[in-house]
């Protein structure tokens, strides 16, 4: 056997300690790279009755075979005749199975090269396992880090384990990253690679404020307050919509805290970014109402209000309109967001205009009737019938000449 001391041991220990990995996956990696080095000495690729013992009471290790004690020896690899196995141990029998060592003279070498490439290997995938595992409890969290370095526009965040990486589309514009600064990132994603796996982190994502507003709100902790949506454009301007489970308490008050405190300290690690907290509502009317504070509203009509789309049309008085619309769009861009409807906005006079133009091209495009023409004032002579009293022209009477109505009479008065 080969004597290896204790040495093995104290570096495991301390291998556990500073990264995590366990004693035991250190001295397995060694029984493996003891057998894989064993086969390649013996140019066998495969032996499956061939393993490496340590003993850790001496500080040795060997690599054993395990043979049958038959009567008669077909194969010497796996086969061992009882008088041999008899030499070894004298209570042996037939078909019962030995070890016998058959670490080679001078492997000490071979054996320490082969090691250290294993043991290297294994610790490498143990510890990516390691942070693997931990940073994918970690994914959608909150988590706070140390800038170590700006590299490309990318900033390598050290969050334990491993450095995590903050992409350039993830950074909040303007923002300046000094090294040694300790900064709050959200973990995205968790790749991985054949190294150690790649984190990576945001410091500009949406649920950082949910996180911020979880760890400063009780109540939204207690989930008495529940945050229904976040529009974030980082750096400049956040809305939150809060709806509060139990009517006594005021689910923005309780974000704002007594004297605004809560949200002092939420607005001061966020940079000074503007944060708008608004009430949530099942009213569309009365959320995109909330939604575009602090403007004024007049009125708001729902457009369309089914699977396929969600429209509004706002009527703001003349000069709330630049309020509502906000710079460059950002405050009806957030209430879309937040709120998840397509909003047009207008304000009275656009509107009047709009109402007056549609009305006039309305009167354009009515059809003009003809003058009525009363047909039987051109012919009198023609007998006008009335078809809605029923008389018929075959049932008209013939006008009967006077001669003959004055003969017919005085035929009468003879009879």
């Amino acid at each position: 056997m080969i004597k290896i001391g204790t040495a093995l041991f104290e570096a495991t220990e301390e291998l556990e300690r500073e990264k995590g990995i366990s004693k035991e996956v250190i001295i397995e990696s060694l029984k493996d790279a003891l057998v894989a080095a064993y086969k390649k000495h013996i140019k066998v690729k495969e032996a499956p009755n061939v393993e490496a013992i340590l003993d850790e009471v001496s500080g040795e290790i060997g690599v054993f075979r395990t043979k049958l004690v038959v009567e008669n020896v077909e194969d010497e690899n796996l086969e061992i005749s009882l008088e041999d196995a008899k030499e070894i141990d004298d209570e042996v029998e037939l078909e019962d199975e030995v070890k016998i060592e058959v670490t080679p003279e001078n492997f000490g070498r071979i054996a320490a090269q082969a090691a250290k490439q294993v043991i290297t290997q294994r610790i490498r995938e143990a510890e990516r396992k390691l942070v693997l595992d931990e940073f994918m409890e970690k994914k959608g969290t909150l988590t706070t880090g140390i800038i170590q370095r700006v590299e490309n526009r990318n900033v390598f965040v050290n969050i334990g384990k491993t450095d995590a990486i903050l992409p350039f589309r993830e950074q909040i514009p303007g923002e300046y990253y000094k090294p040694g600064n300790r900064i709050r990132v959200f973990v995205l994603n968790v790749k991985e690679t054949n190294r150690l796996p790649q984190v990576i982190v945001s410091h500009a994502h949406a649920e950082i404020v949910r996180e911020l507003f979880e760890l400063e709100v009780p109540e939204i902790e207690d989930g008495i307050v529940e945050i229904k949506s976040i529009a974030r454009e980082a750096g400049f301007r956040t809305k939150l919509a809060v709806h509060s489970n139990d009517p006594e308490i005021d689910s923005v008050g309780a974000c704002i805290g007594p004297r605004g405190s809560r949200i002092q300290t939420i607005v001061g690690e966020l940079k000074n970014e503007k944060i708008d907290i608004v009430r949530w509502s099942e009213d569309p009317v009365e959320y995109i109402v909330n939604a575009l504070s602090p403007a004024r509203i007049i009125s708001v009509d729902i457009l369309a209000d089914d699977e396929n789309a969600h429209e509004a049309l706002v009527i703001v008085p003349d000069d709330q309109l630049s309020l509502a619309i906000g710079r460059e769009g950002q405050n009806v861009r957030l209430a879309h967001k937040l709120t998840g409807w397509k909003i047009d906005i207008k304000n009275e006079s656009q509107a009047a205009q709009a109402e007056a133009a549609y009305q006039s091209q309305y009167e354009e495009e009515q059809p003009v009737e003809d003058d009525y023409i009363d047909e039987s004032a051109e012919n009198e002579e023609e007998p006008i019938v009335e078809e809605e009293y029923g008389i018929d022209a075959e049932d008209m009477v013939e006008e009967v000449p006077e001669d003959e109505v004055a003969e017919q009479d005085n035929a009468s008065d003879e009879e």
